[in-house]
This record gives C-alpha cells, structure tokens and sequence, in this order.
C-alpha cells in the first residue's frame, strides 16, 4: 500500500517497569495480597536485586556468555511478539485506506515513536487488553505530550470498558480524565468507532462532527460527552490479517491470533463473553489464506489465543487437518477445553504440530468446578493431560484458589489432582472478586463481601486463600510453576523462537523455582544467601553446557 499521511499510531503494550510496579504494591504493604501475589513472580538475589524471571534468566544467560569470553548481553524481551491487537487494528485502518504504524513494545521503541511523533500523526491509540489500572496509559500520555502535545490520544478496550460499568457521572469522568487522553472508545470491539475518529480527526472542521461518532466518550468544556452506543459486528472472515502487509523484520519467528471472537461458555469467574457478545468463528479458507501469509513470511511459532479453540470440536479437527495437509510445519500453541475433546483430537494436535496447551483447569475440586460453572469434570481434565502427554504435547494447568464455596479439603484435592495428573507447568492465582462477573451478582448467596484482591466469604478470606497458595507453591514437585507478570504460559513459543526447546525451558523453570522457594518460604538471609549461589550457579553451568547460546 502506498505510504500516506500519518493517520494513527497503534502503541500494543507497555510492561511498566518492574522496579517501578513493585514499589507501586509494595505501598499496599509487604503481607498485603496484592504483593503476595507479585512475589511469586520474582526473586530477590544479593548484587542484582528484584528481578523478574526474564531478568534472572537474561542474568543467567549473561553470566554463562561472559563465562565464556562473550558479550554477556540481555537476549529476551517480555512481550517481544506482534501484539495481536494492535496488528489487527493497523491491518484495519490501512484497509480502509487511513495509513497507520505499530509501536509493540513502548518501553523498547521509544525513539521509533517519538519518529512517529515528528509526522504529527492525526492520533496515537492505546489499546488496554492487559491492563486493570491506568498507570501504563498515564505513563504513554505523558511521554506523547512531552514529545507531541498537540496529538490527539485515544484509549480503548478492557480498561475504558471496565469504568464504564463500574462509574457514572463524575466519578466516571474523573476515572477517564485521571490517564490523560483525549477521546475514549467504549465498545467491546471498536475498530470501526476509531477508523470513524481517524476520518474526523484528519477532515477540516471535522472535529465539529464528533458527536456523530458512535462509542466515543471525551471531554468538551471540561464536561464528558458520552456518544450512542452503537453495536459493532465486524467480520472476523473479512478483517483476516494479511500478515504479507508487514516488514517481516517487525514480526520475527513467532506469531499471535485468534480465529474466533468470544466464548462459547459462562464461567462464573468471568465477564469477557459479556463485553465480547455472541460467539463469532471465522471461516476454514479464512484461516488457511491467513496461515497461508505466515508460512511465505517464514514464521515458525503460531499462537491461537482463542479462549474455546477446540470448540466445536469438528471444526477444530479441520483446522488440524488443514495444517497437516499444508505442510506448514509451525509449532503451535493453544487454549483448549477437555470437555470437548476425544483421542482423534490429540492424535491431529500432535501430528500437526501443536506443542504445548494452555488448560483453564480452576479447581481440582468437583464442588468448585459447579460452583464456577464449569463445563468440564476433573475426569476429563485427567484424561486429556494424558491423551496430550503421550503426544509430545505440553500442557499448563491454570488453577483459581479461593473462589466461592472454597475450603481447605478442596484446596487438598486440587493439589492432589496436580500431583496425580503431573501437567509440565502449572500455576494457581488468588481469586480476584470483580464485578460484573456472574459470580458478583450472586454476593449475598455466597456472603461474599469485599472485592479485587481482598475480600472474604461463607468458607474462606482472601488471607487465608494466600496462605494455601503459599503451600501449593512449596509443596508440589510433580509440576514446575510458571509466575504471571512478564512471563505467563505464552512465552514459552517466544523462547521456541529464541533457540530454547520446551524440554530446556523446563530445566529453567526447576531453577527459577528453587530460587523463588527461598523468597517464600522466608529462608533466613545466611542461609538464604548461600542457597542462591548454588542454584544460581547450577542454572549457569546447564546453559554453559547447552553450548549454543542465544545471540
């Protein structure tokens, strides 16, 4: 497509930095449960400090290089893949002819926006899949306004969505006004509300005509106009991205997306089928001319981030098969349900080249599994961790403790369905009370009181619920833990990419934990100390002796 004026920059995701997240929680106090549930995702070594696991492996990698003579240099990057949203959206704007560019990483590419900033784009839009609260907006804004104060700033998605069910009036205002943008895009998906903003943005006296603009909040006189809600159903099979339109050099080996919008199910734990809508699937030559685009670009790792892959289920064996047929040889990584899954469909994951699953397990508990709604049996989970064990196929068991009805005999029995069903990575998080969950509307049902990270209920208080993930952590052997900030499930496909096999990052992962054992069980500092060097050390000598280093 020919280069036009600048309409808009997309900016996909900012990792605040973590120095600055911690001292953030910490701030909420050291035993709180919001910083209780960031300590299992860093560890804390004598002359480097907190540090993040991409830190310590980064560290790892440099100190196992330098031993031999090299650079020592930090390879990984968290996040370091094509943010899907914001490709989707730059796909779409230029479509329709508005010329946008992508910054993926604000924290990396500063200096490339601030070139962006120079052509005086019409607007820059921050997308907010990630995001709960608004310090990486307010930090963006504030860079865009010391580098372009004139430029006009748009957020949207989860974060502006999520203010808007919970504020009205001025306490809706003062939440939006607090990130410091201009214009606000409420609409689950919101591509076309924001291709609207670019065209009147970029039209002489088209800002007159803002009003006309369906799902845009901003501010005029000071006062928050709030625009008609406008549903939009934009068409997945239309919209496909083709990924041919993109410097492969911005891409790399490993990419993201989805071939559906939504989700099939209504777990109780969750609003996204509620924002999303109806389940919306796109098309078999829709996914093929889009894999299609990859494959010519050479890229290597494919990550489905559907919520219900696997669902339905005949359709999901045609897309294993329309790889196999392909011969694309990606590797790829999905969500997937074992409730909607039989031994064919291990057999076409396997051989069309899927490597690890992300399984929303929740609970190893029946009783909890009912109460969150969930479509599956531990049964079933049991069975598809097996049927996907014998296939070369990692599996992450994700699990919530502390939900409604929780007790500690159903906290036991999801440790023990982790320690029978051994799946290569697990994780379990404090269950977080948010509202507009089905769970929330059932408040008085369950004597839930509270909300976010601190609340309590019939059976068990947040407090309490820490305590228990505490010993799961320590306890459990059979599995290797995986922590959730600048890490998660999906960056094992982005290590695939780096050179490092699922089998090593595995071995890291024993490391990495054995290190954080020591933060949480509070091991005294001398003897604490000493541990440390000694995993650390032993971490080093297995990448001194893979003997082919990242660059």
């Amino acid at each position: 497509m020919e280069r036009r004026k600048l309409g808009c920059v997309v900016i996909g995701y900012n990792e605040t930095p973590f120095p600055e997240y911690e001292r953030l929680l910490h701030a909420c106090g050291e035993d709180s449960e919001a910083y209780r549930d960031l300590k299992f995702s860093f560890v804390d070594l004598p002359g480097a400090g907190k540090m993040t696991y991409v830190d310590l492996l980064n560290h790892a990698f440099s100190l196992a290089s330098s031993a031999r003579g090299g650079s020592g240099g930090a390879p990984f990057k968290s996040g370091d893949i094509p943010n899907l949203a914001a490709a989707y959206l730059t796909h779409y704007l230029r479509r329709r002819g508005i010329w946008a560019e992508t910054v993926n990483l604000f924290q990396y590419e500063k200096d490339r926006l601030r070139e962006l900033l120079a052509e005086r784009p019409l607007c820059v839009a921050i997308t907010t899949t990630f995001y709960v609260i608004n310090l990486p907006v307010t930090e963006m804004v504030q860079f865009i306004r010391e580098e372009s104060p004139d430029t006009p700033i748009v957020v949207g998605g989860p974060l502006v969505a999520n203010y808007a069910r919970s504020y009205q009036g001025e306490e809706l205002a003062a939440a939006l006004r607090e990130t410091g943008a201009d214009f606000f895009v409420h609409e689950s998906q919101g591509e076309a509300t924001l291709a609207a903003l670019v065209e009147c943005l970029g039209t002489a006296g088209g800002r007159d005509s803002l009003s006309s603009v369906p799902n845009l909040l901003y501010f005029e006189d000071g006062a928050l106009r709030i625009n008609s809600a406008v549903r939009e159903n934009n068409s997945l099979d239309e919209e496909m991205i083709d990924w041919t339109t993109f410097p492969a050099t911005e891409l790399g080996p490993t990419i993201q997306t989805r071939t559906a919008r939504s989700c099939a199910f209504s777990c109780a734990f969750c609003n996204y089928p509620t924002r999303a809508g109806g389940l919306s699937l796109a098309g078999l030559e829709t996914i093929e001319r889009e894999l299609d685009s990859m494959a010519r670009l050479g890229v290597k790792n494919v990550v489905f981030i559907d919520d219900t892959f696997n669902v339905p289920v005949n359709r999901f064996k045609e897309i294993c098969r329309l790889m196999i047929r392909k011969r694309y040889g990606f590797s790829w990584f999905s969500y997937f349900r074992c409730s909607n899954a039989d031994l064919e469909c291990a057999e076409l994951m396997a051989e069309s080249g899927c490597k690890g699953v992300f399984l929303g397990i929740e609970s190893g508990s029946p009783t909890i599994l009912k109460n969150m709604n969930k479509a599956a049996t531990i049964e079933k989970y049991a069975r598809g961790i097996a049927w996907l064990r014998e296939r070369g196929v990692a599996t992450f068991g994700s699990f919530i403790s502390g939900f409604p009805g929780e007790t500690a005999e159903t906290i036991e029995e999801t440790v023990d369905f982790i320690r029978e069903n051994r799946p290569d990575f697990f994780r379990s998080q404090l269950w977080y009370c948010e509202p507009g969950t089905p769970i929330f509307e059932q408040r008085d049902a369950y004597g839930i009181e509270g909300e976010g990270f601190v609340w309590n209920h019939q059976t068990m208080e947040s407090m309490e619920a820490m305590d228990h993930i505490d010993r799961m952590f320590l306890g459990i052997r059979e599995s290797e833990w995986l922590p959730q900030w600048s890490f998660d499930f999906w960056i094992i496909p982005y290590f695939l990419g780096k050179g490092i096999s699922i089998d090593r990052f595995k071995g890291l992962m024993s490391h990495a934990n054995r290190l954080l054992a020591l933060e949480i069980a509070a091991v005294p500092a001398r003897e604490k100390a000493t541990a440390q060097k000694q995993h650390l050390d032993a971490m080093v000598r297995m990448i001194q002796g893979w003997g082919d280093l990242p660059a």
